[in-house]
C-alpha cells in the first residue's frame, strides 16, 4: 500500500513549532526498529530513553505513543509521520503486533458503544420522570435569566450607546455571569463577545447594535419557540445553551455519507481555553460541515482532524434548521490528499445570495465556509488591506493579517479558494495550486 502524505501536512499537525522541529529529528531510520504498515494502520518502536511503541490509525491519523509526553501528537508521532513522508519503502507490509492490533480493536469497541449508546437514548426508561422534572426546573431558571437579560438590554439601547465605551468589562462579565447561574451558558458567550466590539473599530456602533438586535431577537424566538418549526426549535434551544450530546446527535440527527475534503482550521480564544473549528465539505452533496473541538487549560484537542484531505465517511449533524456543525460516524475509507479543484461558487454574488439563503433559515448563524473558483488574493498597499477578487472583479476583504504565503502560492494568477466568512471579513484555509490542495 502506498502512503500519501506530505511532510508539510504532518507539519500542520505538531502542537507547535519544538514538536515539529523534535519530531523531524526523528524521522530517520536509525531511530526505529520493527517498522510496518498495513491498510488501517502505520507503527514502529523509537529507541529514546525508553523503547516507545508509536501506532497511527490510517482511517484518522489518529496516532497513539506510549511515551509520558502530554503533547499530541507527541514527538515520536510525529517523527513516525515524517519518516512515512520522507522514506515510506522503510514500511514493509505486515500482519500488525498485538499492541497495534489491540489499540485497532478498543478503538473499534469505543465506537461500537457510541452508537449502542445513542440507541439507547431514544429508548423510554424508568427515569424519565425525573429527568423531565429536572428539565422543568432548569426551564424555570433560563426564563427568568432571560427576563433579567431583556430588562438590561432595553437599559442599555434607553441610555444610548455613546456611554458603553466607558463601561469596564465587569459590565459585560456580570451579566455574562447572571446567565452561566441561569443555566444559559449560549446567551452567557454572546454577551462576552458583546464587550469586545466598543472601540474596535470605526463602525463598532452598528456592530454592537447589530448584535444586540439579534440577541432579543433570540430571547424573543425562545419565548415564542410554538410559533416556529421543530428543527428552528431544536436550533434556538442550543443558541440558548441547551446542549445535545454526541449519542443523541448519533440518534436523532440527519447522517450523510460523501466524500468529505478537510479544508482548514480555524482556532479562537475561549472561555477558559480555546476552540477549533475543521470545516469539511461534501464534494457530492455539495454540503459544508464543521467539527468543533474545545481545549481547556492548555490541554491538547482529544482528536486530531488533518486538512489537506479527503475521506469517504459518514457524519451526523446536530438536529437544527440549518445543518453545520457534525461528527464522525464512520470513516470508509484511508484519507488521501485533495488533488482536484474545488467544486465552489463563480462569484462572490452567488456566494452572499447562498449566505443571505442560509440567514433566512437561521438568523444567528454567524460563520460559513466560503469556496470560490478561481479567485486572485490582492494587496492594497494604500489602505494596507488584504482582499480577494472574484472572477467579475468583485472583491471582499481578508482577516486582519498577512497574506503574503496566500499571494505566493497563488503567484497572482487565479486559484480556487476555501475560507472562513464571518460577515466582515474572510479568514483563509487553503487554496488549490497546479491540482494541489495548500493549506494556509
Amino acid at each position: 500500500m502506498e502512503l500519501t502524505i506530505t511532510t508539510d501536512q504532518v507539519s500542520k499537525m505538531a502542537l507547535d513549532a519544538s514538536a515539529e522541529k523534535a519530531g523531524k529529528k526523528l524521522a530517520v531510520p536509525k531511530h526505529w526498529q520493527n517498522l510496518g504498515q498495513n491498510t488501517q494502520a502505520l507503527w514502529g518502536e523509537c529507541q529514546g530513553s525508553a523503547l516507545y511503541q508509536v501506532r497511527v490509525d490510517l482511517t484518522s491519523f489518529t496516532t497513539q505513543c506510549s511515551c509520558p509526553s502530554r503533547k499530541l501528537p507527541c514527538k515520536h508521532s510525529l517523527g513516525l509521520l515524517f519518516l512515512a513522508a520522507s522514506t515510506p519503502g522503510v514500511f514493509s507490509e505486515a500482519e500488525p503486533p498485538e499492541w497495534v492490533s489491540s489499540w485497532l480493536q478498543k478503538r473499534a469497541a469505543a465506537q461500537k458503544r457510541q452508537e449502542t449508546l445513542a440507541s439507547k437514548e431514544t429508548q423510554p426508561t424508568s427515569s424519565n420522570k425525573k429527568a423531565s422534572q429536572s428539565i422543568d426546573k432548569r426551564q424555570a431558571k433560563v426564563q427568568l435569566g432571560i427576563e433579567q437579560l431583556d430588562l438590561w438590554l432595553n437599559d442599555l439601547v434607553r441610555n444610548g450607546l455613546g456611554s458603553v465605551e466607558a463601561l469596564p468589562a465587569t459590565f459585560w462579565e456580570q451579566q455574562a455571569a447572571q446567565m452561566v447561574d441561569a443555566q444559559a451558558s449560549g446567551l452567557a458567550a454572546r454577551v462576552r463577545i458583546l464587550a469586545d466590539i466598543p472601540n474596535a473599530s470605526k463602525t463598532w456602533t452598528a456592530r454592537l447594535l447589530a448584535q444586540l438586535g439579534k440577541l432579543a431577537l433570540l430571547t424573543e424566538a425562545y419565548r415564542h419557540l410554538e410559533r416556529v418549526d421543530s428543527n428552528l426549535q431544536e436550533e434556538i434551544r442550543q443558541l440558548v445553551g441547551w446542549t445535545v450530546k454526541e449519542p443523541e446527535v448519533l440518534a436523532r440527527g440527519t447522517h450523510i455519507t460523501d466524500d468529505w475534503l478537510f479544508l482548514g482550521q480555524r482556532q479562537e480564544s475561549a472561555q477558559r481555553g480555546r476552540l477549533q473549528r475543521t470545516w469539511l465539505w461534501g464534494a457530492r452533496n455539495q454540503q459544508s460541515a464543521y467539527i468543533l473541538q474545545f481545549s481547556f487549560a492548555g490541554a491538547p484537542y482529544t482528536e486530531h482532524y488533518p486538512t489537506g484531505f479527503h475521506q469517504e465517511a459518514e457524519m451526523a449533524y446536530w438536529p437544527g434548521a440549518l445543518a453545520q456543525r457534525a461528527l464522525f460516524v464512520e470513516r470508509q475509507s484511508t484519507i488521501q490528499p485533495i488533488q482536484t479543484a474545488l467544486p465552489g461558487k463563480e462569484s462572490f454574488t452567488e456566494f452572499l445570495a447562498e449566505v443571505a439563503s442560509q440567514l433566512a433559515q437561521q438568523p444567528w448563524q454567524e460563520r460559513f465556509l466560503c469556496i470560490l473558483r478561481q479567485a486572485i488574493p490582492i494587496y492594497d498597499v494604500e489602505r494596507d488591506r488584504w482582499y480577494l477578487r472574484d472572477q467579475l472583479g468583485k472583491a471582499l476583504p481578508l482577516t486582519a493579517s498577512d497574506h503574503w504565503k496566500l499571494l505566493a502560492l497563488s503567484g497572482g494568477h487565479p486559484v480556487d479558494f476555501s475560507g472562513e466568512w464571518n460577515g466582515e471579513t474572510l479568514f483563509p484555509l487553503g487554496i488549490v495550486v497546479d491540482q494541489h490542495y495548500h493549506v494556509l
